[in-house]
């Protein structure tokens, strides 16, 4: 498996957006919505999203330099937060998020930084936080707040 992650550019929100609407549909089929309310809705979520990070680290995630996901990372001084992670459908549960994970969590140890995400309670991807060493730090009605932290040094 050849994973690799590429700057997303503005000629990629087509893609970004069909990433982002297959992470949505579960959420919406119970609702009483045609296609097209489905798929206004999730478009006005999509591009609210877009604008509420536009300065963190918008990566495409390819396979074998096929575009499958994205991920999206706001670094500061004080930590790194992962803020989504997504892929398409037919390219889940294939070890590729666990993989994208790793690496960022090698660059927060490198960095002595905590690593922090939002999760859906209740979500599939909470124990593959669990496995890859993530705490719940704390909850509300919708999403747990989880962390990773560097291990302590000892002398």
């Amino acid at each position: 498996m050849n994973i690799t992650l590429r700057e997303a550019m503005p000629a990629d929100e087509p893609f970004l957006f069909e990433v982002y609407a297959s992470t949505r549909s579960e959420e919406l089929e119970g609702l009483d919505w045609d296609e097209n309310q489905k798929h206004a809705f999730i478009k006005m979520q999509f591009l609210a999203r877009e604008r509420i990070y536009p300065k963190v680290d918008n990566r495409i995630i390819l396979l074998n330099g096929c575009a499958i996901g994205r991920i999206l990372v706001d670094r500061t001084e004080a930590g790194i937060r992962l803020i989504d992670i997504a892929l398409l459908t037919e390219h889940r549960n294939a070890g590729i998020g666990n993989h994208v994970i790793k690496d960022l969590i090698e660059e927060a140890a490198a960095s002595n930084k905590a690593l922090n995400l939002r999760v859906r309670s209740g979500s599939p991807a909470m124990r593959l936080y669990e496995r890859l060493g993530f705490r719940t730090t704390a909850n509300d009605a919708v999403y747990s707040e989880m962390t990773w932290l560097p291990p302590v040094a000892t002398s």
